[in-house]
């Protein structure tokens, strides 16, 4: 099976909504933020390991308490993944923190910011265009 064939990219995402479901509603360790989101997953064609980016909305330290549970519970996510989803081997997964949700949100932010002063300065742009005296045509 190669890394992006139809089977490989259907197993991804099988497993992707099983361990969002899983930290979702499984676990209960009050390190894991409940803002904590599965982005991406990629298991190995050898279905032996697997990369699961996941995103915590909050602080650096609310990130790294997330990841340190998750770890912590890896066993126990490991065993309800290979109950939900029927694969040969159940993959040995690793949790690598996403900054991308964090950064499209501040992006966004920016983005607003620099339109609300656009539109700050088009309304002064406007304002000091009325305030001006037009000059008079001279008829010859």
């Amino acid at each position: 099976m190669r890394k992006n064939s139809v089977k490989n990219t259907r197993i991804n995402g099988e497993v992707q909504r099983a361990l969002a479901e899983i930290i979702r509603s499984g676990l209960k360790d009050p390190r894991i933020s409940p803002l904590t989101s599965v982005v991406s997953v990629e298991v190995a064609p050898d279905l032996k390991t697997c990369k699961a980016w996941i995103s915590v909305y909050g602080d650096e330290k609310a990130q790294k308490d997330t990841i340190s549970g998750l770890k912590n519970a890896e066993g126990y996510i490991r065993r309800e993944l290979a109950s939900r989803v029927n694969l040969r081997n159940t993959p040995e997964i690793t949790f690598i923190m996403d900054q991308s949700i964090e950064y499209g949100v501040n992006m966004s932010r920016r983005i607003d910011e620099v339109i609300a002063q656009d539109d700050v300065n088009a309304k002064d742009r406007v304002e000091d265009a009325d305030g001006e005296e037009p000059e008079e045509d001279l008829e010859l």
